[in-house]
């Protein structure tokens, strides 16, 4: 009986050596069925990214929904915004906008790519952003403000 059983726990020990560990417990990818519709977060994930760059939004209020190379983009584009307006001696303010068209295409299972056309009294601007379903929510992995 004990043979069977070390036998039984040697043969569970070498089939989790067969699954590595950032696999297993890593970031899963979610199928677009089993995800909430995207619209609704394109259009605050790009009402919140304009108003972090205008300096009227703190970053971190984001970090949930973007990946960390995302974050860092947004972080290197926020430092630059905030010593142009302290050049220019202008406040931070919060923009009013206006979503004026959402284009979004799948191409492939899990993934949107959206461009989000955004109209404020200064100019009109486009976001373009990739979503991907990550543990069953979406996570922006790609966001520029063109």
């Amino acid at each position: 009986m004990n043979d069977s059983v070390a036998g039984a726990t040697q043969k569970r020990a070498s089939s989790r050596n067969v699954i590595p560990d950032d696999d297993f417990f890593g970031q899963q990818p979610t199928s677009r069925s089993e995800l909430p519709d995207p619209e609704p977060l394109l259009i605050n994930l790009t009402r919140c990214v304009i108003e972090v760059l205008a300096g009227a939004r703190e970053l971190d209020q984001l970090a949930r929904w973007v990946s960390d190379d995302v974050y860092k983009h947004l972080l290197t584009r926020v430092v630059l915004s905030a010593r142009a307006r302290a050049v220019t001696g202008q406040r931070a303010q919060r923009p009013t906008l206006v979503i004026r068209h959402i284009t979004m295409s799948e191409p492939r299972d899990g993934v949107i790519e959206a461009v989000v056309i955004v109209k404020s009294k200064v100019r009109v601007r486009a976001v373009a952003l990739r979503l991907e379903g990550l543990d069953h929510r979406w996570r922006a992995s790609a966001i520029n403000v063109l």
